[in-house]
């Protein structure tokens, strides 16, 4: 399965063009979810939301649905919270986009790895030093296994862009694209959605 969606979904610029002109921000979550099957939740990178913000958003979306945390590791102990914490999403915890900022801890990377349990991890190395390191999945690899993570976040995408990009991706893929304050997001998501339905095109 090949799943698309946006960067998040609160946001009361997206009001009209995606979400109706009256439609109240504590609908948004419901709204979007009946039209996608996924959203990268980057909140999470920043604080830690409550056990009971995290249950509400779980109960807010179908059973299919999955998120895709956001989690900036820079300690054992806060990884393992921090994935305790998005735990709590279930079976509608998707991958978890895990942040490294700072040089290669194979200590850091043990205890992420100890403590995903069932959720896939896709990384987001923001030093060097973790060039060599392989086996993992690594955000942006078209290539990487079990699973691709597509972060997209050079707008504006021509028509044949999206259908370059649908013909790379290979399944189980999650694909994001980033938020804008018009609803650009949803509406390449939806596009690259048509395509990737439609298949390869015939040959010339």
């Amino acid at each position: 399965m090949i799943r698309v969606g946006s960067s998040g979904w609160s946001y009361p610029s997206w009001r009209p063009g995606f979400y109706p002109a009256r439609l109240p921000p504590a609908e948004f979550l419901s709204f979007y979810a009946a039209r996608f099957d996924t959203v990268e939740l980057n909140s999470t990178g920043y604080r830690l939301p409550a056990p009971a913000q995290v249950e509400r958003w779980a109960a807010a979306v179908p059973a299919a649905f999955r998120f895709a945390p956001k989690l900036v590791a820079t300690t054992p102990e806060r990884a393992r919270l921090a994935l305790a914490r998005v735990g709590l999403l279930g079976a509608r915890l998707g991958p978890v986009r895990v942040v490294l900022p700072g040089p290669r801890d194979d200590a850091l990377l043990a205890a992420l790895l100890e403590a995903a349990g069932p959720a896939g991890l896709a990384f987001d190395f923001r030093h060097d030093s973790w060039t060599a390191l392989g086996g993992v999945v690594r955000v942006n690899a078209f290539d990487a296994e079990p699973f691709r993570y597509i972060r997209l976040r050079e707008p504006p995408y021509a028509e044949s862009e999206l259908a370059e990009l649908a013909g790379r991706l290979r399944a189980p893929a999650y694909v994001y694209f980033r938020h804008e304050q018009t609803p650009t997001a949803p509406a390449y998501a939806a596009r690259l959605r048509e395509l990737l339905s439609a298949g390869p095109a015939p040959p010339a």
